[in-house]
């Protein structure tokens, strides 16, 4: 039989408790019709796996494997499917319930991501899984196994955070990406410097902004520096002195400091809130006509759009560290350990099925 990770429950209190990782044998899934029985071969973390350990995320299952970023092989498929599919290595699509709104979800009971909860019946941390061939992409060739799986749901958020949403996505604009070293903020530094914007990053350690710099930033700073707003001021160019769209993940101060930053009509684009659930909102902004964009995740279409564009750039998602094999607890909760101390640049893989191109660190 199949082996997959479940999260065993515990009796204790949102944000106290810790469920552990219980790897358990599940039944080989039945293929509907127009279904693709893929083999996982890498399944990527993301930060909403350590909240449903926490019990901080909504609807936590214990019978439904973790994880919502996948890829894998095509070994079978559904008698209507296309026939196409079988042999191919494939990228899952992260979530369900959006095709492609550029508001929002269009499914009454809203969008859905894979791994660990109720909402969908369906997690990447096994080692077969069936899925409709509708929802897959094939993976970038210019990708290996843990790159491909590093990319969908940071990839997507990214994508939609910074091309759908903050309205400037153009060469020369002047972007402020804030805490990077997280999956989407480095998804999103790469697709500023692959269009020729100028991507300016925050952190809490020099090390992470070196690397930044590395990959294309034009300049950073440390968010744990007093006044760090005008010291990044001084890097803007001199022809274009402000910030024309920040990407945030963190909420926090980011109201105050970024509208000392942005140019009037500046955009806030806001995809997370690692912070606190709440942030300020200052008369400051309202007078420099700032404008604040929630964006969460992204549909289907800006999903086949963010992989085309992968692929036509030939960008590689960052990993910060792979483990080996679905029966390594000890080192798959070593990688839950690295997103709890914050310690991780770019996406942290499992893979279940040794991968022929190599592995991929920075």
């Amino acid at each position: 039989m199949p082996k997959a990770i479940v999260m065993q429950h515990i009796e204790g209190k949102p944000g106290k408790v810790y469920y552990p990782l219980l790897l358990k044998d599940v039944p080989s899934p039945t293929p509907g019709p127009h279904d693709l029985t893929i083999q996982i071969h890498a399944a990527a973390l993301n930060h909403r796996d350590f909240f449903l350990r926490q019990a901080l995320y909504p609807s936590p299952s214990f019978d439904v494997p973790l994880l919502a970023d996948g890829y894998g092989v095509v070994t079978s498929v559904g008698t209507s499917a296309s026939k196409s599919w079988l042999g191919k290595k494939v990228i899952l699509t992260p979530g369900r319930g959006w095709k492609d709104s550029p508001d929002g979800p269009e499914a009454p009971t809203g969008y859905s991501i894979l791994g660990g909860t109720k909402t969908i019946p369906l997690g990447t941390l096994q080692e077969v899984i069936c899925v409709h061939e509708d929802e897959v992409e094939e993976a970038p060739a210019h990708l290996n196994a843990a790159e491909s799986a590093a990319l969908p749901l940071t990839g997507l958020t990214g994508w939609r955070a910074f091309v759908s949403k903050s309205g400037n996505a153009e060469k020369g604009r002047n972007i402020l990406i804030t805490g990077i070293g997280g999956g989407v903020a480095l998804n999103v530094l790469q697709f500023v410097v692959a269009m020729g914007a100028n991507a300016y990053v925050t952190s809490g350690t020099q090390e992470k902004i070196d690397k930044a710099k590395g990959m294309g930033a034009k300049g950073g700073v440390s968010y744990k520096t007093e006044g760090w707003d005008k010291e990044l001021k001084k890097q803007l160019p001199k022809d274009r002195p402000f910030i024309d769209a920040i990407i945030d993940g963190a909420g926090g101060d980011v109201i105050a400091k970024g509208s000392r930053l942005l140019k009037a009509g500046g955009v806030v684009v806001q995809y997370g809130m690692t912070v606190s659930p709440k942030m300020d909102w200052s008369m400051n902004a309202v007078l420099k006509n700032l404008e604040l964009r929630g964006s969460t995740m992204g549909s289907r279409k800006e999903f086949k759009e963010m992989v085309a564009f992968v692929n036509d750039k030939k960008i590689k998602p960052i990993v910060s560290r792979t483990v080996k094999g679905i029966d390594n607890l000890k080192d798959i909760n070593g990688l839950f350990d690295d997103i709890k101390n914050g310690s991780q640049f770019g996406k942290l893989v499992i893979e279940l099925v040794p991968d022929e191109n190599g592995g991929s660190k920075l």
